[in-house]
């Protein structure tokens, strides 16, 4: 029987950090950066074990918080701005010799600075890296934006040159794109290296790497305070599934007896349009009522509305599709545990779809909880599912057929 390999996970993380003060503590789409890659560490079924070097008592707190061992600190000497990675891991692995007697047979290093990693990806590269004996190192990458085949130097004569040649390509520089060879760019998601290479090679790359491809949708570097608001928003991407530290989103039901939506900002575009007399009017996408109609006609799936808002527009629109209305409703967990009660459902069967805070209430009460592609970013953050539509604009209708493709339809 062949023994586990033991994967050691190390995550760099010193205090200091010139672009962006106390970087690896900043808040990073609700949890601090560094809880992304510690979060990724534990959710691997091929790590053994998760540290972070650190040379600031409180990344060390927040990071034992949050799941990883801080064995040591890391001396001053491998933390200052120009330090190199490599004296860090060899510190590391020297200290967990000299002090418990543990070396392990590969190490994977998880740079905070790119938070959004795909699910699965830790465990692809470790058993890459397992299944090629003669590599030294598993690095990630992504397809380079720019092809380096393109690209110039100035000379000292002031004169542009290639950058790179070909023997084989006169003047790539001037060939189609589909005549050059691929290029990759190395990302910091993720390296697995063989402990041997880091000590007997003093290298974290050796001489052989093999490369992992990642996704180009998940390339993150977190360099200036703007990125962390921008970068953040790709954690509520519909077309990503990156690891969260902050929850496992619930698997879409196979059954469903109730869809509950709210009106403004789901059913409509959370816009309101005032007359001159006061009166209030709302837009409404015909292509959601259309689903609902469908979602009536093929299945005894029970929709219903449920709002605060206390406009007539609510129950026009309700009546209009034939379909239930509760308005005026300020405590929508309340109403929906009533409504379990008094109609005998089960919450695991129960589809809500919301876009504001208010909305978020419900998570507890109900077996799926969905919003739209522009909800409020908290909400987007807590939801099993963030849809490709807006509100009042084809949301409803894309989790209706969503509901029609995925489940098996509860009679």
């Amino acid at each position: 029987m062949v023994s586990k390999p033991e994967v050691l996970v190390l995550i760099p993380a010193r205090g200091g950090s010139k672009g962006i003060p106390r970087k690896n503590l900043r808040d990073f789409a609700g949890a601090p950066l560094i809880a992304y890659s510690i979060a990724a560490a534990k959710q691997a079924e091929l790590v053994t074990r998760v540290i972070v070097s650190t040379d600031d008592p409180e990344i060390a707190e927040v990071a034992r918080t949050w799941g990883a061992e801080v064995p040591f600190m890391r001396p001053s000497a491998f933390a200052q701005d120009d330090s190199t990675d490599l004296p860090v891991f060899q510190h590391a692995l020297q200290w967990l010799w000299d002090n418990e007697g543990y070396r392990p047979d590969f190490v994977v290093q998880l740079r905070p600075t790119s938070p959004v990693r795909p699910e699965g990806l830790i465990d692809e590269a470790i058993q890459k890296l397992i299944n090629h004996h003669d590599a030294d190192c598993v690095r990630g990458v992504v397809p380079s934006g720019q092809n380096p085949f393109k690209m110039w130097q100035v000379n000292l004569e002031g004169n542009l040159q290639p950058l790179l040649t070909l023997p084989d390509v006169s003047e790539p520089y001037n060939a189609p794109r589909q005549s050059l060879p691929p290029t990759y760019w190395q990302t910091g998601h993720i390296d697995v290296i063989r402990v041997e290479t880091i000590l007997d090679k003093n290298s974290l790359t050796g001489d052989k790497l093999l490369p992992i491809l990642i996704d180009p949708l998940y390339t993150v570097d977190i360099d200036t305070p703007a990125d962390l608001q921008r970068y953040a928003q790709l954690m509520s991407d519909s077309r990503l599934n990156p690891v969260d530290p902050l929850k496992q989103r619930r698997g879409f039901p196979s059954q469903i007896s109730c869809l509950i939506m709210d009106f403004d900002g789901v059913m409509t575009d959370d816009k309101v349009y005032v007359s001159q007399d006061g009166s209030e009017s709302v837009c409404c996408s015909r292509s959601d009522g259309f689903g609902i109609g469908i979602l009536k006609e093929k299945t005894s799936i029970r929709a219903l509305i449920l709002s605060r808002e206390e406009n007539p527009v609510v129950s026009a629109r309700a009546k209009k599709l034939k379909i239930e209305v509760h308005q005026s409703v300020y405590f929508k967990d309340q109403a929906i545990q009533k409504l379990i009660e008094e109609s005998n459902l089960n919450k695991n069967e129960i589809i809500y779809i919301g876009n504001d805070l208010n909305d978020l209430v419900v998570l507890p009460y109900v077996g799926f909880f969905a919003c739209p592609a522009d909800a409020h970013p908290k909400v987007r953050r807590q939801a099993d599912l963030v849809l490709s539509h807006p509100g009042g604009n084809g949301a409803i209708r894309e989790i209706i057929e969503i509901i029609l493709n995925k489940s098996e339809i509860k009679e």
